[in-house]
Parts: C-alpha cells; sequence; structure tokens
C-alpha cells in the first residue's frame, strides 16, 4: 500500500514537471518565469524519498522532459532538475537554507558550464559571441543615428563605450554564471519551499538577513586580489587578469551584501521604518556611489567588527 502511495505520488510529480516544461518551452515569456518552477516536483520527491526511489524518479524525467519538450526541455530538466534533487535531498537531512543555497548553487553552475560547452560545440549556439553580437549592432543602429543628428564628435566615445562593455562581456562571464547561479538557486528557495512547506515538507527557515556575518577571510581574498591588481598590473586579456577581475568583482558583491546586512542591523537596532532599509537596496542597484558606500560599510563591518562595538555603545 505505501509502495502504491509512492508510485501515485510520483507520477503526478512527474506529470506536473511535464506541464512546467511544456510551459517553460513552448509559451513565450511566461515560460521564461515558469522554468524557476520546474525544480519544485524534485525537491517534494526527494525530500521524502531514499536514494533509490529518486533514482528512478530522475530516470523517468529524463524521458519524459524529452517527449515534453525535445532537446529543450531535457536540458531544462537536467540542469533544474538536478538542483531539485539535491535541495530535496538536504532539507530531507536537516540541512542549513545557507549549505543549501551554496550546494545548489554549485549544482546550477556546473550544469549551465556543460550546457554552454555542449551548445556551442554541438549547435554553434554561443550566447557570450550572440551578446557580443548584440552589442555591436546596437552601437552600428547608435552610430547611424548620430551620424543623421550630425553628432559625429560623439562617434568616438560610442565606440570606446561599445568596446568596453564587449570586453567586460567576455572578461567577466564567470562571475556573470556565477552570480545567475546564486540568483537562480535564492529565487528557487523563495518559491518551491512555501510550497513544499504545504505538502508537509519541514524546511529549515532562514536566519534574519541582518544578522548575517560572512567569514572574515572573505575580506583577505578581496584585499590580496585588490593588492595584486595594483601590483603586478596583469595585461587585459591573460589569464592571470581575467582570474583576478573576476575574484575582484565577485567579492564586491559579496561586501555589499555584507555591507547592506549591516545596515539593516544598524536599523533594527534603531527601530528604523523598514521602508528606508528598502530605499537603500533600490539606491545601492541603480547609483554606483550609493554601491561603493554600502561596499565599504561591509569592509570595514568585516574588518573591524562594527556590530560588536555598536552593541556595546547600546
Amino acid at each position: 500500500m505505501k509502495n502504491v502511495h509512492k508510485l501515485t505520488e510520483g507520477a503526478i510529480l512527474l506529470a506536473s514537471m511535464a506541464a512546467l516544461i511544456l510551459i517553460s518551452t513552448y509559451v513565450p515569456i511566461v515560460g521564461g518565469f515558469v522554468v524557476i518552477a520546474i525544480p519544485i516536483p524534485f525537491i517534494l520527491f526527494s525530500a521524502k524519498n531514499n536514494i533509490k526511489m529518486i533514482t528512478a524518479f530522475c530516470i523517468a524525467a529524463v524521458f519524459i522532459s524529452f517527449f515534453a519538450g525535445s532537446l529543450r526541455g531535457l536540458a531544462l530538466m537536467l540542469i533544474h532538475g538536478s538542483a531539485g534533487v539535491v535541495i530535496g535531498y538536504l532539507v530531507q537531512k536537516n540541512k542549513s537554507r545557507n549549505f543549501i543555497l551554496l550546494a545548489s548553487t554549485l549544482i546550477l553552475t556546473i550544469g549551465m558550464v556543460i550546457f554552454y560547452s555542449v551548445s556551442a560545440a554541438f549547435f554553434q549556439l554561443d550566447i557570450i559571441h550572440e551578446l557580443k553580437t548584440s552589442v555591436n549592432e546596437s552601437v552600428k543602429q547608435s552610430e547611424e543615428i548620430l551620424k543623421t543628428q550630425g553628432q559625429e564628435e560623439q562617434l568616438e566615445k560610442l565606440q570606446e563605450q561599445g568596446n568596453l562593455m564587449i570586453n567586460q562581456i567576455t572578461t567577466l562571464a564567470p562571475s556573470y554564471l556565477i552570480f545567475t547561479a546564486v540568483s537562480a538557486s535564492f529565487f528557487i528557495q523563495w518559491i518551491s519551499f512555501p510550497v513544499v512547506k504545504r505538502f508537509g515538507v519541514n524546511v529549515q527557515p532562514w536566519g534574519s538577513f541582518r544578522n548575517l556575518s560572512l567569514p572574515k577571510s572573505l575580506l583577505w581574498y578581496y584585499l590580496i586580489s585588490l593588492g595584486a591588481m595594483l601590483l603586478f598590473h596583469p595585461h587585459e586579456g591573460t589569464y592571470v587578469y581575467s582570474v583576478l577581475i573576476n575574484a575582484k568583482y565577485l567579492l564586491e558583491i559579496i561586501m555589499t551584501v555584507q555591507g547592506l546586512a549591516f545596515l539593516f542591523y544598524i536599523f533594527h537596532q534603531r527601530s528604523v521604518a523598514k521602508g528606508l532599509g528598502v530605499l537603500v537596496v533600490i539606491l545601492t542597484l541603480m547609483i554606483p556611489i550609493v554601491r561603493y558606500i554600502i561596499m565599504v560599510l561591509g569592509i570595514t563591518d568585516l574588518g573591524f567588527d562594527f556590530r560588536r562595538q555598536f552593541e556595546k555603545k547600546e
């Protein structure tokens, strides 16, 4: 009787997965949002079953996703389904949300790297090349508009901006990939966990964002990458330059997150309205100078333990 219930539950979840893949593959715009829900059936099944049952479920999912969405559907299932399996199994083992975020980010990163490599090698679909082509076309269209308006003096500046953007796309591609994986992993948890809770799956709660305190070693990594950039001045396009610039970019994002957490901590201590915190986040995303100030706050918080000093003053 128990096995019949598990088979029925598995069949329903596989049907749900097929519906999500169909929408993600064939429905424009809406499919782009629905794709983030593909891990939900995998999370639900993996959170309640053993490895043997999970493996059987995944094998069935491979065939069903291929029939539902062809190669695109299969790729979506392999990337998001793998993340769902990992998340569900870690939920079953009662792991923390931060650990689940790191593990699912790693799985998504590996999946996207494999997808990019296969697409470029076998289907001549190079996403980075397509982005660079789009930027070039946009620059050319802007040049034509400037010429018709008699603003030829702006052409050189426009070309420099276009070349800079293309170089950034090429150089910072690894950082963009990791950032995308982290964001996707976070949104998967945000969307799926309220759903799986309704089906009786116990999920560890997030800790308060204001209490976030990242390892101090990250500050040293940032200072080392920044110091290496200033001391060695690696040539743009070299492997060393790519490694250092990506490390610096990612660590600056991490320091900014730490700075926001520290600011939210102060707001909580001072009973500041939550709307101000939301405004700060929006300004941080939109205005570079605000982002730089928040990043400096994060660096000083990690380096000098400002929270403890703030508590003493309280």
